[in-house]
């Protein structure tokens, strides 16, 4: 079903469920490229075992694997932090980097819950920045072949950590990121809205401006505001007015402020605070709490070793009363200028 005339998700009756929607499992990319971590790619693995471990407590947790002696590498560390392996499961699909909401599949479900498809975004590591990403690319595609699930392929660059959506016909996004010449130079932004609404299946697409000083990606919405229900989000905002961050996240306040969804609903807005700014080998990196995870029984938060974990935790768990929320250092994982939402992809559950 691979880009059929007129035939789009949408059409079909498909929709993206939101993350806080039950999941079947969560999808990881096994890291291991030492250039995305340079100089810290061992000591990742404790608090990336650590995530999974949360994970596997609720849900199937699906690794993308490069060979069997990765495999067993990964084995080896996930036993030693103490994870259950019998919601683990590896699949042979190799991958050149571990940034798996971006590479990954976007799954989609009918309205009834009863089936299941696959979109596959081109993916071309956020604008050609580190190459080579060929095996990231058709990795969805992998997947969907393997179990035997209708395909889509839209040919646009897509990646996950770009869109938050609320499972109500609403997707935020930024201009910084989508609108990004090195994305889709030649559509407009109405180009783009049609692509998402269609492919995504929802009805209407809130812009946002820039990402936080140190992403890469050119401005991820899941470093800055979040969905955590149909009408509430949870957006950072930084207290100290000369980091570079206070305007631009106050200017997102700002038009989350203006927004309306589309019965005219002003947004809930909860403000998280930001950590202290996170300094490696003279860069900033983009250390946001708002790049936590959604689980089936947990909510999985980074934290920075900061004075704002617990603020952020606590500001967290109450958007959130029906799961807990894990904190997990990732002061390590931030090296590779992302974190848990960035590491992983849910896949929706089948309910009927």
């Amino acid at each position: 079903m691979t880009n059929l005339f007129n035939d789009t998700p949408k059409k079909q009756g498909y929709v993206f469920p939101p993350e806080w929607a039950q999941h079947e499992a969560t999808w990881l990319t096994w890291p291991h490229k030492e250039a995305s971590w340079p100089g810290k790619l061992e000591t990742i693995y404790a608090p990336y075992c650590a995530f999974i471990k949360v994970l596997a407590q609720g849900e199937k947790v699906r690794i993308n694997i490069n060979d069997e002696e990765t495999k067993a590498f990964a084995i080896a560390e996930l036993e030693k932090a103490g994870v259950d392996l019998a919601n683990i499961e590896f699949y042979f699909h190799p991958s050149n980097d571990a940034w798996c909401r971006d590479h990954g599949p976007a799954f989609l479900l009918n309205k009834d819950g009863s089936k299941k498809v696959v979109i596959d975004w081109a993916y071309n590591a956020w604008g050609n920045k580190y190459p080579p990403y060929e095996l990231d690319d058709v990795i969805p595609t992998r997947i969907a072949e393997h179990f035997k699930l209708p395909l889509y392929i839209p040919g646009i660059v897509m990646e996950g950590g770009s869109v938050e959506f609320n499972g109500a016909g609403t997707i935020l996004t930024t201009t910084a990121c989508l609108l990004n010449e090195n994305r889709n130079p030649d559509l407009s932004k109405f180009q783009i809205e049609q692509y998402l609404m269609d492919y995504y299946g929802v009805e209407q697409v809130l812009w946002l401006g820039d990402g936080i000083v140190g992403d890469d990606t050119d401005g991820h919405i899941d470093d800055i505001t979040r969905f955590v229900n149909r009408n509430t989000v949870l957006t950072v905002v930084e207290s100290n007015p000369l980091d570079d961050n206070y305007v631009l996240l106050q200017e997102n306040l700002e038009s989350l402020k203006g927004m309306r969804l589309l019965n005219g609903e002003a947004l809930n807005i909860i403000t998280l605070p930001m950590p202290s700014p996170v300094i490696h080998e003279d860069t900033r990196l983009p250390a946001s709490y708002a790049n936590f995870y959604i689980a089936n029984k947990a909510v999985i938060v980074p934290t920075f070793r900061d004075v704002n974990d617990t603020i952020a935790l606590a500001i967290i768990q109450k958007a959130f009363p029906d799961r807990e929320v894990v904190g997990i250092d990732s002061i390590d994982i931030i090296w590779g200028l992302g974190s848990f939402h960035c590491l992983s992809q849910q896949e929706p559950a089948i309910t009927h």
